[in-house]
């Protein structure tokens, strides 16, 4: 039996954050909150005598992400009409561009377990969203409902190469796409609301060869998990297939996400099953350089980029770097953290595993987002500074910032009104750890007699005695000194 390999590529729809729809000046709801059918005018209800205008906001949001993708950009695209007879659309059309996109020939860079690669991207152009379907169980049968809040919404849509092979090359690139639209402030990546959606184009050939094979779409994955798990099962079928004497079909399927498997739809549509043609009412789409540079000069660092830096300016590893860079106002948090932190003394590497530790935890517990943190950046750097400096220990620092998350306090007023800053006094840590053995005679003569454990066990003490606030290190090394001596005293040593 010959090996096989899959090839893969994306087709990714994003609905982009302006205020108004792609060719009129409806407002964009939300489908979760909206009545049905009440963000509707004469234009994007497709009625006879309307004009559609281009959202201008639309193009510049999708000259971000080609800038972003390494596109080249068509100083002049033309839109088209895209004959769609389905009841989500009522002009029985969507305006669409097809053989004159807005953008061709870009890359977006992936990071996998077998090191960092380049997907090419085919084409970037804009289109309108179409409506929403519900379909309804009811007494005399299935029936469907349509809500036209959708149809006209700016959607850019995104087709990479299919340089893809594996289930981990789908994820890391659908990952780092959705990373980057929400780093250029276009979308949200709110996949469970439909603002993100994916469709994957799916072959398998032998091991080798460079001849594609027949391939299948894989419709409407909203999810990451969706996207997954579709495409890992479409390429065993297609290998059973193969193996077992068939012939892979050309098809659209859909995911059935109850089964765990792939299920036709319908036949594949080729590009002459839409019968596009330039749309007559609008005239060509022209990007003039100042406008283009203009774009380029706005665009944030990238994702790339920035995780990049933050290794070599802050000497992250891998792990810390990625949660870090994941967003964009995480990222924003950390470096307004380091640069406070600097001035303490602290590291950016301890900044680091502080928020990747118990600050991201306190956040998960309570639902919530960085921008709603309650414990400011400087706040955080003040904290560690406490903690730099041994004015508390880390098990106090932690019980601060929990209190800081609860009270919105400064660590500084905390730690003062409950009296937790640190004692590194070595005769008061002398007099504590004096006062343990004196109470604990059975348990020293068990150390003096050869069990060195014990010795954690009255560290133990000391700081309980001490109420959590002697420093650690202290108390250890004077624990240890007394005990040394003992043992000489009593010629076991």
């Amino acid at each position: 039996m010959p090996e096989y390999e899959a090839v893969i590529g994306l087709e990714v729809h994003a609905e982009l954050l302006t205020r108004s729809k792609m060719f009129c000046a409806c407002p964009v709801v939300d489908l979760t909150e909206a009545e049905p059918n009440t963000a509707v005018c004469e234009v994007c209800a497709g009625m006879p005598g309307t004009l559609p205008v281009v959202n201008e906001r639309a193009v510049e949001f999708a000259l971000r992400v080609a800038l972003a993708l390494d596109c080249h950009i068509a100083r002049e695209s033309i839109f088209a009409r895209k004959n769609y007879f389905y009841p989500d659309l009522p002009k029985g059309y969507q305006i669409s561009q097809y053989e004159l996109p807005l953008a061709t020939q870009g890359r977006l860079p992936i990071r996998t377990s077998r090191g960092e690669r380049t997907v090419r991207i085919r084409r970037v152009h804009l289109e309108e969203d179409t409506g929403k379907l519900t379909h309804v169980e009811g007494p005399d049968g299935t029936y469907s409902l349509v809500d036209l809040n959708r149809a006209g919404v700016p959607l850019l849509e995104i087709v990479s190469e299919p340089d893809m092979h594996t289930v981990e090359e789908v994820r890391a690139y659908a990952r780092g796409l959705r990373q980057l639209l929400r780093y250029l402030g276009v979308n949200t990546g709110d996949m469970q609301k439909g603002l993100l959606r994916f469709e994957a184009n799916v072959s398998v050939r032998p091991k080798g060869s460079r001849e594609l094979g027949t391939r299948v779409e894989i419709k409407n994955l909203n999810s990451f998990k969706a996207l997954e798990e579709a495409v890992a099962y479409e390429i065993q079928r297609q290998i059973q297939v193969l193996e077992t004497g068939g012939r892979v079909e050309q098809e659209t399927l859909g995911w059935d996400e109850v089964r765990r498997v792939t299920v036709p739809q319908r036949g594949k549509e080729e590009a002459h099953d839409y019968r596009y043609f330039p749309e007559p009412d609008l005239p060509p789409l022209v990007i003039e350089d100042a406008w283009l540079e203009r774009v380029r000069r706005e665009l944030p660092e990238l994702p790339w980029e920035k995780y990049r830096r933050f290794q070599e300016e802050y000497g992250l590893p891998d792990y810390e770097t990625g949660i870090l860079t994941a967003d964009r106002p995480v990222a924003d948090y950390f470096e307004a953290a380091v640069r406070a932190a600097r001035q303490h003394g602290v590291e950016p590497l301890r900044v680091a595993h502080w928020m990747v530790g118990e600050f991201f935890r306190l956040l998960n517990d309570r639902g919530l987002s960085i921008e709603d943190a309650p414990v400011p950046p400087e706040e955080l750097a003040a904290l560690l500074g406490y903690l730099q400096r041994g004015d508390i220990n880390k098990n106090t620092a932690q019980r601060v910032l929990a209190d800081m998350f609860a009270s919105g306090k400064p660590a500084s007023a905390i730690i003062q009104e409950k009296g937790l800053r640190q004692v590194s006094d070595t005769d008061r840590i002398a007099q504590w750890v004096e006062d343990v053995l004196q109470a604990h005679p059975k348990e020293v003569e068990k150390y003096l007699r050869g069990k060195e454990g014990v010795a954690n066990w009255l560290f133990g003490q000391v700081m309980r005695r001490a109420r959590g606030q002697a420093n650690p290190q202290v108390v250890r090394q004077e624990l240890l000194r007394r005990l040394q001596a003992l043992r000489q005293q009593s010629g076991e040593g």
